[in-house]
């Protein structure tokens, strides 16, 4: 299974300069947040693929207008073509009042609901979030540093991939698209957008 993972640019390949060729061999388009919803629309309707999404830390005009045609990942496990997406957007928590921003605490909150899902559904092959896993990928300053609850998951499932975005290539010299995980997982960084294949 070829999937495109975006992140917090809107790619001019899939938008602007658009052609059906550009996604024909792609099984499914998934965004790690910070897009602008009306990008994902296009997307789920001029090729006709399944869009699957999370919230990134700037998606508050989701709450209004929500990326129609797509299917939210949001603390949920959806399975597509025998593949398990688990999906946990938001980012570290930098403002207090601010959506989609989460304290460590939090996170780990929010993965501790999931406990009978996770049970239910044995696990899950991809992990999709708008943060990176605490040291790995992510930066020093509390906006972009990433959850340590994340290494946890990981380490406990073991999923084939987790795909993120925020640390946006232009914010640090040391930005690596893939990343092993000592838990076996390929971290993916999908700022802008890749392609990456999993076998199914």
């Amino acid at each position: 299974m070829k999937i495109l993972f975006l992140a917090d640019h809107e790619d001019p390949a899939y938008w602007d300069f658009y052609k059906p060729d550009k996604v024909k061999d792609i099984d499914l388009i998934v965004s790690c947040g910070d897009l602008d919803s009306a990008y994902l629309e296009f997307l789920v309707t001029l090729t006709g693929l399944p869009v699957f999404y999370v919230r990134g830390n700037h998606d508050s005009n989701y709450d209004k207008k929500p990326p129609l045609g797509c299917e939210c990942l949001e603390d949920r496990v959806v399975e597509f073509e025998g593949v398990r997406f688990l999906g946990l957007g938001g980012c570290m928590r930098y403002h207090p009042t601010r959506s989609d921003m989460y304290t460590e605490s939090e996170m780990k909150r929010r993965i501790r609901k999931l406990k009978f899902t996770l049970w239910r559904s044995k696990g899950f092959d991809v992990l999709v979030t708008h943060a990176p896993a605490a040291g790995y990928g992510d930066l020093e300053d509390l906006p972009h540093r990433g959850f340590a609850c994340f290494n946890d998951l990981l380490e406990k499932y073991h999923p084939k991939i987790m795909a993120y975005g925020h640390a946006h290539k232009e914010y640090s010299s040391k930005f690596q698209r893939v990343i092993e995980h000592p838990a076996g997982t390929q971290l993916v960084n999908a700022w802008k957008s890749c392609v990456i294949e999993i076998d199914v």
